[in-house]
């Protein structure tokens, strides 16, 4: 069984007991996290379930790390000058341990 969900404008798809990286959400490590956008459930039967299962559904998981990404470089330079600027990102996320599925 597996499902779709939406989490921080992005769609994953989970199963019980994958470990997904997503944008940061409040909350501590060990915490209980609730997915609150399904989008798709796929049953053991190799269906998928209809809309009215669908807004029943609730996906738990627990919140294994709060980290951040590694970095990535931005370098702006034009040619012929002195102008070369270089700047870092790091993008924050949290990681979540999927617990179980539960259909209506």
């Amino acid at each position: 069984m597996y499902a779709v969900v939406k989490a921080g404008g992005k769609q994953y798809v989970v199963e019980p007991g994958a470990t997904i990286r997503i944008e940061r959400v409040e909350g501590k490590v060990g915490g209980n996290f609730t997915f609150e956008s399904v989008v798709a459930v796929r049953n053991d039967e190799k269906k998928f379930v209809s809309a009215d299962v669908l807004a029943k559904t609730r996906i738990t998981g627990k919140i294994v790390a709060q980290d951040r990404g590694p970095k990535c470089k931005v370098l702006k330079y034009k040619t012929g000058g002195q102008y070369k600027i270089q700047t870092g990102h790091r993008q924050n996320y949290t990681s979540v341990k999927v617990g179980e599925i539960q259909l209506p």
